[in-house]
């Protein structure tokens, strides 16, 4: 089952998350939430499998 683990504000911080994370051997997704507006882009939330939620939000608070 996938976890959310963080939502990013924009499409921008969301990649530079995913690929932080896949480079530390973690599987992830990436789900937007809403639509986009012309001067409001979506929101991105970032999953990973419910079994490395703890690993990866230990990095994710890191940074």
């Amino acid at each position: 089952m996938w976890t959310v683990v963080y939502i990013a504000p924009n499409q921008k911080e969301a990649d530079k998350l995913e690929k932080l994370l896949a480079t530390e051997g973690f599987l992830v997704k990436l789900r937007a939430i809403g639509l986009p507006q012309a001067n409001n882009p979506c929101s991105i939330e970032i999953l990973i499998p419910e079994s490395e939620v703890d690993e990866a939000l230990e990095i994710i608070n890191t940074i």
